[in-house]
This record gives structure tokens, sequence and C-alpha cells, in this order.
């Protein structure tokens, strides 16, 4: 039987890792408030999956795949930009998944809990987390051009809005696995900061996108190790701890 502080350190670490990873992107992209704002589209699933009693990771990559693709059609039809199109869903499922969301179970909901992984999470974990590398690996050139010019990524033949697509059901994927760490309301500042921290230090795209991703599992780890160390719960004290790396990095800004 594997300790389960240790699967805890594993799990916090490998999401750490893909969600700066995926972050610094995000990032580049100014869509930093994007997977804030998509953590809490997840809440509603979240609440069904726990009324029906299935599983909640299930619950909530199924609604964020239905909000993604919402967003998605809209954008393209609408011409609004994606963060007003986010900033609706948002609200809207904010307020849904509260209201459904049965009140023992609210708080883990919002805050997260890793205390309840098991073997089979963490495997998945990996699984998702390697292939969340080797996609965005090869997304990464296309991405990069489409940041600097649509136009120009368009006119050598980068299929944009199909590219834009699969980056958000990415992001899906990072916030879903995410929730059991931080939650619905944290989960944003696992994409976010660490991925600010190293945009402070590095001087090259690939050492920004590798240190991100370093940040973040070191702050997933630190902040899970010290909550347990102190019996508190382990979400508020990922970020802090993600928001002390940032803080350092100042002193080393470039």
């Amino acid at each position: 039987m594997i300790n389960s502080l240790y699967l805890q350190l594993l799990v916090g670490t490998l999401i750490g890792l893909g969600s700066g990873y995926i972050g610094s992107f995000m990032v580049l992209r100014r869509m930093s408030l994007v997977g804030d704002a998509l953590s809490h589209v997840a809440l509603p699933g979240i609440a069904v999956a726990l009324l029906i009693g299935i599983n909640p990771f299930i619950g909530a990559f199924a609604a964020l795949v239905v909000a993604i693709l919402g967003i998605w059609a809209l954008e393209k039809k609408t011409e609004l930009p994606s963060e007003t199109l986010v900033g609706i869903f948002f609200t809207l499922s904010l307020a849904l998944g509260l209201l459904l969301t049965p009140e023992p179970e609210l708080l883990e909901a919002l805050f997260g809990n890793i205390s309840k992984i098991n073997i089979i999470d963490a495997a998945l974990t990996g699984i998702f987390t390697v292939f969340i590398f080797m996609a965005i690996r090869r997304l990464a050139k296309g991405l990069m051009l489409s940041i600097v010019s649509k136009d120009l990524a368009k006119s050598v033949r980068i299929p944009v809005d199909k590219m834009n697509l699969i980056f958000l059901l990415l992001v899906a994927v990072v916030v879903a696995l995410g929730l059991k760490v931080a939650g619905t309301l944290l989960m944003g500042s696992l994409v976010i900061i660490p991925a600010a921290a190293s945009k402070n230090i590095s001087v090259s795209l690939s050492r920004y996108t590798a240190t991100a991703a370093v940040f973040g599992g070191l702050s997933a780890f630190s902040g899970i190790w010290v909550a347990n160390y102190f019996n508190i719960v382990p979400g508020p004290i990922v970020v802090l701890a993600g928001g002390i790396v940032f803080l350092v990095t100042l002193l080393f800004k470039k």
C-alpha cells in the first residue's frame, strides 16, 4: 500500500507540472483569467456527478467540454471575444453549481480535497499529464505564430480555429484534474501564478515554458507537504506557495 501522503505529493506535483506548462501559453495568449473562469464552469458538472454517484472528474470534464464547445461556437458566430463569453458561462455555471451541489460536498468542490485520491486517480493523472505535454509540444509553433498574427498563421495554412479548440480542450483536462488539489475557486492560480513567475526570470521561450512547469510542480509539492505537516486544507497552501515563488522571482526579474 502506497503511503497516502506520497500519493498526494505525486498527483499534486503532476498536476502542478501540467498546469504550469499549459499556463505558460495561456499567459502569452492573454488568457490567464480564462483558466480561472473555466474552473468555475466545472462546478455544475461536479454537482451532477455527486448527485448520480459517479467520479466528479467525469462530471467536471463533461461540463467544461460543453462550455468550451459553446464558447468556441459562439465566438465564431457572434465575434464576441472569448473572455466575454467565458464570463457569461462562468457566472451562469457558478450560480447553477451552487444551487445543485449538496451542502456537505460544497466546500470540497470549492476548495478541493486531494486526500481522497487513489491509485487509479494517480495513474490517470500521469497519463493525462504526459498527453498534455505531448499535445502542446505539437501545437507550440502554431500557437506562437497565432499569437504574433492570426492572419499570418492562416496564410501558412495553420488551422487556427481547430487549434484553438484543441488548446481549450487541453485546458479543460488540466482544470478537471486540478480540481482535486485546489477546487473550483482556486484552480486558476495553478495555471496563472507559475507561468507569471517564470516570465519574470526567463529569457527564452523554451526556458519559460519549462520553468513554468517546474514552478507549478514545486508549488503543488511544497504546498501539499506543508498542509499535511500542519494538518490543514492543501488547496490554499498550494496557492500561497505559488505566490511565494512569484515574489522570489521578482528579486531576479530580467
